[in-house]
């Protein structure tokens, strides 16, 4: 019995030291993270903060700025004591110009036959309604009405230059016209920002019978003849032959547009035309022809072997080294290389070859024929300024540079120019400050500051690489890196081309509404109506 009772005693004493134990270990271990979570908490409880307080901000700030950008500042009037600066056209140069030019400094006048800005590099997906074309303009107002001097702008087409008398004749192109269509005004410096128009090397039926791409016109009238050729492909009884070559549309240019363009027209096949049009979408045939030994010449060759290769595989054609000579209302007659001739039939033709010269801008090389001798646009020096005058400068798709004539430049050379001008204006500052009475100490500060004005750097263009889309959510890009070039291609360089051009978007407005429209494709679709 005593036995039992020791072995009992022993048990419950091993008993109660274990739980003790267990319970001074619960103890122990429920200390130590206590701390760790208060820790945890009290970390959590500040990201939380700093995430309310950066959303207020941030939901504050862009509050302001839309408030700010709907209720534009009270705008000083034209200074007669001020130069005046005449800019011609509302594209990427001209455009880039207005924004960064001080209107402190100069009076600002705008001649352009439209009154908006226009994001060219998106118009491809325009055409299928990928992105409405609303959302890639900028009116030009929504720029010059936040300058701090008023800027006037003059919906017209410039139709003369007159560099003796340092005046420009304006007509009104609009298709309401008042008691008054034509104008001339007096400018102290011209910009010449007209840029190009589509070039068709003299072939026969390509202004009759083919679509340009390259104004908000050109697009609405693509995307409405695509409609078109697609809704009477499936009228009642069309013979296949009719149908096959309603449904045949031929790209001529394998350049950036050509390449876009025909990119966004094989998507709008494969997301919309399979969907709504399952008896026709499969008869489309896309075909693109170019002169050249191969597309997209400014890319590296890998690239150019990765477009052709994604092209094959979406079912496009491509003939290179194919010359179109004739555009009939109903088929194209092309050279091959071998050098004989056939016609390929079509439904819907778009030109996207290039640029020429506009008949002002050919006008205006002709009142200089010593020193304008260049076919293809306006001859500038390094400060862009006209050869043969002092008072006109020039630039974009206007010039003749050995820059390609690309949206990137264009907008590099307005930038420049704006800087040249405020350093002309800081110059004739102290130019008339050194004509009055000064002190010896002021006036060698102002003859140092002078001097530095006067030194008035050349244009250098900083290439920041190319990009282009190709279809199938995939995009390419020679991007400079290094001593040489970084090429890359492919879903995520998809990614980088949508970041880019929202970046370059010329306002918040405009990154908005394209952002929107691509949401509602993804989720929506592309409208199929006809406009």
């Amino acid at each position: 019995m005593q036995a039992v009772t020791r072995v009992v005693a022993g048990s419950t004493l091993r008993q109660t030291v274990k739980w003790n134990a267990i319970g001074h270990a619960r103890r122990f271990n429920s200390t130590q993270p206590t701390g760790t979570v208060k820790k945890s908490w009290s970390k959590w409880a500040m990201f939380k903060t700093t995430l309310k307080v950066g959303s207020v901000a941030f939901v504050a700030t862009a509050a302001y700025a839309m408030y700010e950008f709907r209720h534009p500042a009270h705008q000083q009037d034209f200074d007669p004591s001020k130069k005046t600066v005449v800019v011609l056209g509302s594209g990427w140069a001209s455009t880039s110009f207005i924004k960064a030019i001080d209107t402190d400094e100069y009076n600002v006048v705008v001649v352009s036959p439209r009154n908006y800005f226009l994001f060219t590099p998106l118009l491809p997906s325009c055409t299928v309604g990928t992105v409405d074309v609303r959302s890639i303009v900028e009116p030009i107002r929504f720029i010059t009405r936040h300058k701090s001097r008023a800027v006037k702008v003059y919906e017209a087409e410039c139709t003369e230059i007159d560099p003796d008398h340092k005046t420009i004749t304006l007509v009104d192109n609009s298709d309401v016209k008042g008691s008054r269509e034509s104008s001339t005004l007096s400018y102290d410096y011209l910009i010449v920002g007209v840029g190009a128009m589509n070039q068709t090397f003299g072939i026969k039926g390509v202004e009759e019978y083919g679509c340009f791409l390259k104004e908000v016109w050109d697009a609405q009238k693509v995307r409405t003849k695509l409609m078109d050729c697609i809704e009477t492909a499936g009228f009642p009884d069309q013979s296949p032959e009719e149908i096959e070559r309603l449904l045949g549309i031929v790209i001529v240019g394998g350049g950036p547009t050509g390449i876009e363009y025909a990119a966004e027209l094989h998507d709008f096949l494969i997301d919309d035309l399979t969907d709504w049009y399952p008896d026709l979408a499969g008869k489309l045939n896309i075909t693109l022809v170019e002169a050249l030994p191969n597309v997209l010449p400014a890319f590296s060759k890998q690239l150019i072997d990765y477009t052709e290769s994604t092209f094959k595989e979406q079912n496009i054609t491509i003939h290179t080294k194919t010359m179109v000579k004739e555009v009939r209302e109903k088929e194209i007659v092309v050279q091959r290389p071998d050098g004989k001739t056939e016609t390929m039939p079509y439904g819907l033709l778009v030109w996207a070859t290039g640029n020429t010269a506009r008949p002002l801008v050919r006008d205006l090389m002709a009142k200089f024929p010593n020193t304008q001798n260049i076919r293809r646009g306006l001859a500038v020096d390094d400060w862009l300024r006209l050869e043969g005058s002092e008072s006109i400068f020039a630039l974009g798709d206007a010039t003749a540079t050995k820059y390609a004539p690309t949206a990137q430049v264009a907008a590099q050379q307005g930038k420049y120019l704006a800087r040249l001008f405020q350093q002309m204006a800081a110059r004739d500052r102290l130019q008339k400050e050194l004509g009055s009475d000064l002190s010896d100490d002021d006036r060698k500060k102002k003859e140092r500051k002078l001097q530095k004005t006067q030194d008035i750097k050349p244009f250098h263009y900083s290439h920041q690489g190319s990009l282009c889309y190709i279809g199938s959510d995939k995009a390419i890009a020679d991007l400079p890196f290094g001593a040489g070039n970084l090429a890359s291609g492919g879903v995520a360089t998809y990614a980088f081309w949508r970041s880019a051009y929202i970046s370059n978007l010329f306002s918040a407005r405009n990154r908005v509404l394209v952002i929107t429209d691509w949401l509602k494709k993804t989720f929506l679709g592309r409208d199929i109506s006809r406009e």
